[in-house]
Protein backbone atom coordinates (compact mmCIF):
# COMPACT_ATOMS: atom_id res chain seq x y z
CA UNK A 1 0.00 0.00 0.00
CA UNK A 2 1.59 3.15 -1.17
CA UNK A 3 1.21 6.65 0.70
CA UNK A 4 -0.54 9.70 -1.57
CA UNK A 5 2.39 11.41 -4.02
CA UNK A 6 4.73 13.54 -2.59
CA UNK A 7 3.07 17.17 -3.67
CA UNK A 8 -0.04 16.29 -2.95
CA UNK A 9 -1.58 19.41 -1.42
CA UNK A 10 0.14 21.87 -3.08
CA UNK A 11 -1.69 24.54 -5.07
CA UNK A 12 0.25 26.02 -8.43
CA UNK A 13 -0.92 29.22 -10.06
CA UNK A 14 0.75 28.59 -13.71
CA UNK A 15 0.76 32.22 -15.55
CA UNK A 16 0.45 30.10 -19.41
CA UNK A 17 3.76 30.15 -21.34
CA UNK A 18 5.12 27.51 -23.90
CA UNK A 19 7.84 25.22 -23.09
CA UNK A 20 10.06 25.85 -20.01
CA UNK A 21 7.08 27.07 -17.71
CA UNK A 22 4.35 24.52 -18.56
CA UNK A 23 7.13 21.57 -17.99
CA UNK A 24 8.18 23.32 -14.62
CA UNK A 25 4.22 22.84 -13.93
CA UNK A 26 3.94 19.12 -15.62
CA UNK A 27 6.53 18.23 -13.23
CA UNK A 28 4.76 19.15 -9.97
CA UNK A 29 1.47 18.12 -10.98
CA UNK A 30 2.83 15.04 -11.93
CA UNK A 31 3.78 14.87 -7.98
CA UNK A 32 0.28 15.22 -6.85
CA UNK A 33 0.26 19.08 -6.53
CA UNK A 34 -3.11 20.51 -8.46
CA UNK A 35 -1.97 22.88 -11.22
CA UNK A 36 -4.21 25.91 -12.30
CA UNK A 37 -3.04 27.44 -15.62
CA UNK A 38 -3.91 31.00 -16.00
CA UNK A 39 -4.79 32.30 -19.60
CA UNK A 40 -5.27 35.23 -21.27
CA UNK A 41 -8.62 36.48 -21.35
CA UNK A 42 -9.97 36.33 -25.40
CA UNK A 43 -13.50 37.31 -26.06
CA UNK A 44 -15.45 34.54 -27.64
CA UNK A 45 -14.91 31.09 -27.54
CA UNK A 46 -11.69 30.13 -26.39
CA UNK A 47 -9.58 28.03 -28.41
CA UNK A 48 -6.83 25.12 -27.12
CA UNK A 49 -3.34 26.69 -26.67
CA UNK A 50 -0.55 25.22 -28.55
CA UNK A 51 0.80 24.32 -24.96
CA UNK A 52 0.69 19.99 -24.97
CA UNK A 53 2.12 20.20 -21.61
CA UNK A 54 -0.92 19.96 -19.64
CA UNK A 55 -1.91 16.75 -18.24
CA UNK A 56 -3.48 16.80 -14.78
CA UNK A 57 -3.96 20.66 -15.08
CA UNK A 58 -7.09 23.25 -15.18
CA UNK A 59 -7.42 26.44 -16.34
CA UNK A 60 -9.17 30.11 -16.07
CA UNK A 61 -9.39 32.59 -18.24
CA UNK A 62 -8.87 35.72 -16.59
CA UNK A 63 -8.64 39.70 -18.44
CA UNK A 64 -4.99 40.36 -16.69
CA UNK A 65 -5.13 43.71 -18.13
CA UNK A 66 -8.73 44.71 -16.02
CA UNK A 67 -8.81 45.43 -12.40
CA UNK A 68 -10.95 42.90 -11.58
CA UNK A 69 -8.42 40.21 -13.52
CA UNK A 70 -5.81 41.83 -11.55
CA UNK A 71 -8.33 41.23 -8.05
CA UNK A 72 -8.47 37.89 -8.85
CA UNK A 73 -4.98 36.47 -9.24
CA UNK A 74 -3.97 38.99 -5.60
CA UNK A 75 -7.41 36.56 -3.93
CA UNK A 76 -6.24 33.17 -5.73
CA UNK A 77 -2.28 33.98 -4.56
CA UNK A 78 -3.25 34.66 -1.17
CA UNK A 79 -4.06 30.38 -0.82
CA UNK A 80 -1.61 29.40 -3.65
CA UNK A 81 1.76 28.13 -3.04
CA UNK A 82 3.46 28.17 -5.23
CA UNK A 83 3.45 30.49 -8.70
CA UNK A 84 4.82 30.23 -11.92
CA UNK A 85 5.96 33.21 -13.96
CA UNK A 86 7.44 32.62 -17.38
CA UNK A 87 7.24 36.02 -18.97
CA UNK A 88 9.92 38.52 -19.65
CA UNK A 89 11.06 40.74 -16.88
CA UNK A 90 9.02 42.80 -15.79
CA UNK A 91 5.78 41.81 -17.52
CA UNK A 92 3.93 40.59 -14.43
CA UNK A 93 5.19 43.93 -12.13
CA UNK A 94 4.01 45.86 -15.08
CA UNK A 95 0.68 44.37 -13.95
CA UNK A 96 1.49 45.04 -10.66
CA UNK A 97 1.16 41.31 -9.91
CA UNK A 98 5.03 40.93 -9.16
CA UNK A 99 6.61 39.35 -6.38
CA UNK A 100 7.24 42.26 -3.83
CA UNK A 101 2.83 42.48 -4.69
CA UNK A 102 2.11 38.91 -3.89
CA UNK A 103 4.68 37.91 -1.66
CA UNK A 104 3.27 40.59 0.80
CA UNK A 105 -0.50 39.26 0.52
CA UNK A 106 0.87 35.66 1.30
CA UNK A 107 4.42 35.59 2.71
CA UNK A 108 4.26 31.81 2.28
CA UNK A 109 3.73 32.29 -1.24
CA UNK A 110 6.81 30.47 -3.62
CA UNK A 111 7.65 32.60 -6.77
CA UNK A 112 8.88 30.80 -9.63
CA UNK A 113 10.28 33.07 -12.43
CA UNK A 114 11.48 31.50 -15.68
CA UNK A 115 13.38 33.86 -18.01
CA UNK A 116 16.11 32.95 -21.12
CA UNK A 117 18.70 34.67 -20.51
CA UNK A 118 19.87 36.04 -17.70
CA UNK A 119 17.94 39.16 -15.42
CA UNK A 120 20.91 40.59 -14.67
CA UNK A 121 22.94 40.34 -17.91
CA UNK A 122 23.18 41.94 -21.22
CA UNK A 123 20.66 39.81 -23.60
CA UNK A 124 17.98 40.57 -20.63
CA UNK A 125 15.68 42.24 -22.32
CA UNK A 126 15.73 40.46 -25.77
CA UNK A 127 13.63 37.51 -27.31
CA UNK A 128 15.34 34.68 -27.45
CA UNK A 129 15.00 30.54 -27.93
CA UNK A 130 16.67 27.77 -26.60
CA UNK A 131 19.40 27.36 -29.47
CA UNK A 132 19.96 31.10 -28.36
CA UNK A 133 20.52 30.43 -24.46
CA UNK A 134 22.66 27.79 -25.63
CA UNK A 135 24.76 29.79 -27.83
CA UNK A 136 25.44 32.67 -25.27
CA UNK A 137 26.17 30.30 -22.39
CA UNK A 138 28.85 28.36 -24.42
CA UNK A 139 26.90 25.14 -24.53
CA UNK A 140 26.45 25.23 -28.21
CA UNK A 141 29.87 25.57 -28.81
CA UNK A 142 30.51 22.09 -27.90
CA UNK A 143 27.72 20.39 -29.96
CA UNK A 144 28.43 19.03 -33.51
CA UNK A 145 31.00 16.80 -35.47
CA UNK A 146 34.29 17.87 -36.32
CA UNK A 147 35.23 20.85 -38.94
CA UNK A 148 30.76 21.56 -39.45
CA UNK A 149 28.86 24.17 -37.69
CA UNK A 150 27.48 23.80 -34.22
CA UNK A 151 24.78 21.66 -33.92
CA UNK A 152 21.80 22.15 -31.91
CA UNK A 153 19.97 19.50 -30.20
CA UNK A 154 15.98 19.82 -30.68
CA UNK A 155 15.06 22.02 -27.82
CA UNK A 156 15.81 19.54 -24.43
CA UNK A 157 19.14 21.70 -23.16
CA UNK A 158 18.02 24.99 -22.49
CA UNK A 159 13.74 24.77 -22.70
CA UNK A 160 13.21 21.72 -20.54
CA UNK A 161 16.39 20.49 -18.74
CA UNK A 162 18.12 23.84 -18.44
CA UNK A 163 15.13 25.84 -17.90
CA UNK A 164 12.02 23.75 -16.80
CA UNK A 165 13.73 21.19 -15.01
CA UNK A 166 15.86 23.42 -13.25
CA UNK A 167 12.64 25.73 -12.28
CA UNK A 168 10.83 22.66 -10.83
CA UNK A 169 13.95 21.96 -8.60
CA UNK A 170 14.51 25.49 -7.26
CA UNK A 171 10.48 25.60 -5.66
CA UNK A 172 11.21 22.29 -4.22
CA UNK A 173 14.40 23.89 -2.44
CA UNK A 174 12.20 26.40 -1.42
CA UNK A 175 9.62 24.45 0.03
CA UNK A 176 12.02 22.48 2.00
CA UNK A 177 12.98 26.15 3.06
CA UNK A 178 9.53 27.03 4.00
CA UNK A 179 9.04 24.09 5.62
CA UNK A 180 12.25 25.61 8.28
CA UNK A 181 10.79 29.36 7.92
CA UNK A 182 7.67 29.07 7.19
CA UNK A 183 8.56 31.65 4.74
CA UNK A 184 8.17 31.45 0.66
CA UNK A 185 10.26 33.11 -1.34
CA UNK A 186 11.45 34.12 -4.85
CA UNK A 187 12.71 31.58 -7.21
CA UNK A 188 14.49 32.77 -10.20
CA UNK A 189 16.29 30.28 -13.35
CA UNK A 190 17.17 31.32 -16.55
CA UNK A 191 18.16 28.84 -18.81
CA UNK A 192 21.32 30.53 -20.09
CA UNK A 193 22.95 29.36 -16.24
CA UNK A 194 20.59 26.19 -16.32
CA UNK A 195 22.12 24.70 -19.37
CA UNK A 196 25.55 26.14 -18.64
CA UNK A 197 25.45 24.26 -14.96
CA UNK A 198 24.58 21.45 -17.15
CA UNK A 199 27.85 21.32 -19.17
CA UNK A 200 29.76 21.82 -15.99
CA UNK A 201 31.77 17.94 -16.47
CA UNK A 202 31.84 18.83 -20.26
CA UNK A 203 32.99 22.11 -19.62
CA UNK A 204 36.17 21.26 -16.93
CA UNK A 205 37.44 18.48 -19.16
CA UNK A 206 38.50 21.31 -21.95
CA UNK A 207 41.77 21.79 -20.36
CA UNK A 208 42.23 17.81 -19.98
CA UNK A 209 43.23 15.16 -22.62
CA UNK A 210 39.91 14.03 -22.10
CA UNK A 211 38.42 17.49 -24.48
CA UNK A 212 41.17 19.38 -25.17
CA UNK A 213 40.60 18.74 -28.87
CA UNK A 214 38.39 20.78 -31.86
CA UNK A 215 35.21 20.27 -31.06
CA UNK A 216 33.91 17.05 -32.75
CA UNK A 217 37.32 15.35 -32.26
CA UNK A 218 37.47 14.43 -28.72
CA UNK A 219 36.55 11.36 -26.53
CA UNK A 220 32.93 12.06 -26.17
CA UNK A 221 31.85 14.28 -28.42
CA UNK A 222 32.11 11.97 -31.56
CA UNK A 223 35.31 12.11 -32.20
CA UNK A 224 36.32 8.83 -30.56
CA UNK A 225 35.51 5.80 -32.84
CA UNK A 226 34.15 3.77 -29.97
CA UNK A 227 31.66 6.00 -28.71
CA UNK A 228 29.38 7.10 -32.06
CA UNK A 229 26.48 5.60 -33.47
CA UNK A 230 26.89 3.64 -37.04
CA UNK A 231 24.22 2.65 -39.63
CA UNK A 232 23.39 -1.25 -39.90
CA UNK A 233 22.49 -2.93 -43.20
CA UNK A 234 18.87 -2.25 -43.19
CA UNK A 235 19.51 1.60 -42.11
CA UNK A 236 19.30 2.04 -38.48
CA UNK A 237 21.70 2.63 -36.25
CA UNK A 238 23.67 0.91 -32.95
CA UNK A 239 24.72 3.49 -30.53
CA UNK A 240 28.37 2.53 -29.27
CA UNK A 241 29.81 3.65 -25.97
CA UNK A 242 33.04 1.22 -24.80
CA UNK A 243 34.97 3.15 -23.44
CA UNK A 244 36.75 1.22 -20.45
CA UNK A 245 39.14 -1.55 -21.68
CA UNK A 246 37.00 -4.16 -20.43
CA UNK A 247 34.31 -3.16 -22.42
CA UNK A 248 35.87 -2.07 -25.10
CA UNK A 249 37.63 -5.71 -25.55
CA UNK A 250 33.63 -7.15 -25.52
CA UNK A 251 32.68 -4.75 -28.33
CA UNK A 252 35.94 -5.88 -30.17
CA UNK A 253 34.99 -9.41 -29.41
CA UNK A 254 31.35 -8.87 -30.94
CA UNK A 255 32.56 -7.40 -33.80
CA UNK A 256 34.95 -9.87 -35.08
CA UNK A 257 38.10 -7.96 -34.62
CA UNK A 258 39.91 -9.33 -32.00
CA UNK A 259 43.44 -10.30 -34.26
CA UNK A 260 43.54 -6.51 -34.73
CA UNK A 261 45.64 -5.72 -31.14
CA UNK A 262 43.39 -2.67 -31.34
CA UNK A 263 42.91 -2.96 -27.52
CA UNK A 264 45.97 -2.27 -26.45
CA UNK A 265 45.98 1.26 -28.66
CA UNK A 266 42.44 2.11 -28.37
CA UNK A 267 43.73 5.72 -27.19
CA UNK A 268 45.64 5.64 -29.88
CA UNK A 269 44.27 8.41 -32.43
CA UNK A 270 46.65 7.56 -35.04
CA UNK A 271 44.99 4.73 -35.60
CA UNK A 272 41.11 6.14 -34.72
CA UNK A 273 41.00 6.74 -38.59
CA UNK A 274 41.16 3.39 -39.83
CA UNK A 275 39.35 1.83 -36.70
CA UNK A 276 36.43 3.88 -37.75
CA UNK A 277 36.60 2.68 -41.15
CA UNK A 278 36.61 -1.00 -40.03
CA UNK A 279 33.50 -0.87 -37.90
CA UNK A 280 31.27 1.26 -40.24
CA UNK A 281 32.23 -1.73 -42.86
CA UNK A 282 30.99 -4.04 -40.03
CA UNK A 283 28.25 -2.48 -38.89
CA UNK A 284 26.69 -2.31 -42.30
CA UNK A 285 27.33 -5.86 -43.10
CA UNK A 286 24.37 -6.76 -40.82
CA UNK A 287 20.94 -5.66 -39.54
CA UNK A 288 20.10 -3.77 -36.66
CA UNK A 289 18.10 -6.75 -35.25
CA UNK A 290 20.99 -9.16 -36.01
CA UNK A 291 23.73 -7.10 -34.17
CA UNK A 292 21.18 -6.33 -30.76
CA UNK A 293 21.50 -10.76 -30.78
CA UNK A 294 25.24 -10.32 -31.21
CA UNK A 295 25.56 -7.50 -28.39
CA UNK A 296 22.24 -8.27 -25.79
CA UNK A 297 23.49 -9.49 -22.59
CA UNK A 298 27.30 -8.66 -23.00
CA UNK A 299 28.82 -5.61 -21.39
CA UNK A 300 29.89 -4.06 -25.01
CA UNK A 301 28.24 -0.82 -24.08
CA UNK A 302 26.78 -1.42 -27.70
CA UNK A 303 22.69 -1.03 -28.20
CA UNK A 304 20.36 -0.02 -30.56
CA UNK A 305 19.12 3.39 -31.67
CA UNK A 306 15.28 2.89 -30.38
CA UNK A 307 12.87 5.65 -32.21
CA UNK A 308 9.18 6.62 -30.53
CA UNK A 309 7.32 5.04 -32.94
CA UNK A 310 9.08 1.96 -31.64
CA UNK A 311 8.84 2.42 -28.04
CA UNK A 312 5.12 3.74 -28.53
CA UNK A 313 4.14 0.36 -30.03
CA UNK A 314 6.30 -2.75 -29.16
CA UNK A 315 5.89 -3.88 -26.07
CA UNK A 316 9.07 -5.62 -25.61
CA UNK A 317 11.02 -2.16 -26.35
CA UNK A 318 10.23 -1.28 -22.68
CA UNK A 319 8.74 2.20 -23.85
CA UNK A 320 6.07 2.39 -21.60
CA UNK A 321 6.63 5.94 -20.02
CA UNK A 322 6.86 6.21 -16.18
CA UNK A 323 7.94 8.94 -13.73
CA UNK A 324 11.00 10.35 -13.65
CA UNK A 325 12.17 9.05 -10.64
CA UNK A 326 10.66 5.69 -8.65
CA UNK A 327 9.76 6.91 -4.63
CA UNK A 328 8.72 3.40 -3.26
CA UNK A 329 6.62 4.81 -0.64
CA UNK A 330 4.94 7.71 -2.14
CA UNK A 331 5.00 7.03 -5.94
CA UNK A 332 4.22 9.97 -8.61
CA UNK A 333 1.38 9.66 -10.25
CA UNK A 334 1.16 7.33 -13.36
CA UNK A 335 1.76 8.22 -17.01
CA UNK A 336 1.15 5.05 -18.74
CA UNK A 337 -2.43 3.63 -18.48
CA UNK A 338 -1.23 0.28 -18.34
CA UNK A 339 0.37 1.24 -15.34
CA UNK A 340 0.54 -2.34 -13.03
CA UNK A 341 3.08 -2.09 -10.18
CA UNK A 342 2.44 1.53 -8.31
CA UNK A 343 6.01 1.97 -6.61
CA UNK A 344 7.58 1.39 -10.00
CA UNK A 345 5.01 2.55 -12.93
CA UNK A 346 3.30 5.50 -10.42
CA UNK A 347 0.11 5.45 -8.89
CA UNK A 348 -3.38 6.01 -10.20
CA UNK A 349 -4.75 5.21 -14.00
CA UNK A 350 -2.32 7.03 -16.06
CA UNK A 351 -3.47 9.91 -18.96
CA UNK A 352 -5.04 9.15 -22.26
CA UNK A 353 -2.07 8.50 -24.67
CA UNK A 354 0.90 7.21 -22.12
CA UNK A 355 2.56 10.43 -22.65
CA UNK A 356 2.92 9.91 -26.23
CA UNK A 357 0.36 11.84 -26.65
CA UNK A 358 -0.09 15.75 -26.05
CA UNK A 359 -3.27 17.02 -24.04
CA UNK A 360 -4.53 20.42 -24.86
CA UNK A 361 -6.50 22.54 -22.56
CA UNK A 362 -8.94 25.08 -23.87
CA UNK A 363 -8.75 28.48 -21.53
CA UNK A 364 -11.45 28.09 -18.88
CA UNK A 365 -11.24 24.25 -18.94
CA UNK A 366 -12.16 22.86 -15.75
CA UNK A 367 -12.40 26.41 -13.96
CA UNK A 368 -14.99 25.55 -12.34
CA UNK A 369 -14.24 22.35 -10.32
CA UNK A 370 -10.97 24.37 -9.76
CA UNK A 371 -12.34 27.27 -7.81
CA UNK A 372 -14.73 25.05 -5.70
CA UNK A 373 -12.17 22.20 -4.83
CA UNK A 374 -9.35 24.93 -4.40
CA UNK A 375 -10.55 28.17 -2.77
CA UNK A 376 -14.19 26.39 -1.58
CA UNK A 377 -15.83 29.48 -3.97
CA UNK A 378 -19.02 28.56 -5.83
CA UNK A 379 -20.25 30.28 -9.33
CA UNK A 380 -22.76 33.05 -8.55
CA UNK A 381 -21.60 33.89 -4.94
CA UNK A 382 -17.91 33.99 -5.65
CA UNK A 383 -17.70 34.30 -9.02
CA UNK A 384 -19.18 34.68 -12.27
CA UNK A 385 -17.75 33.69 -15.82
CA UNK A 386 -18.66 36.24 -18.40
CA UNK A 387 -17.60 35.41 -22.11
CA UNK A 388 -15.18 32.59 -21.18
CA UNK A 389 -13.41 34.70 -18.30
CA UNK A 390 -13.32 34.29 -14.65
CA UNK A 391 -14.69 37.25 -12.88
CA UNK A 392 -14.70 37.91 -8.95
CA UNK A 393 -18.07 39.24 -7.56
CA UNK A 394 -17.66 42.07 -5.70
CA UNK A 395 -17.86 41.77 -2.04
CA UNK A 396 -20.31 42.95 0.28
CA UNK A 397 -19.02 46.22 2.31
CA UNK A 398 -21.22 45.37 4.88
Amino acid sequence: MVGPPPLQGLKVLEFAGLAPGPFAGLLLADAGAKVLRIDRYTPGVPAPTPDMLTRRKSSIAVDLKSPDGVRLIKDLAKKADIIIDPFRPGVLEKLGLGPEILCAINPRLIYGRMTGFRRDGRYAPMAGHDINYLAVSGVLSLLGRSDEKPHPPINILADFAGGGATLFQGILLAVISREKTGKGQVVEANMVDGASYLATFPRQILKTPVGDHPRGENLLDGGSPYYDTYETKDGKYMAVGALEPQFYAALIKGLGLGDQNWEKRRLDREVWPEMRRQFEEIFKSKTRSEWEKVFDGTDACCTPVLEYSELETDAGREGDQRPAVTLRETPCLAISEKAADPSIHGQGSGVPGGGYVGQLLSPGEGAEDALSNWFGWTKGKDFYIENGGVVLKPKSKI
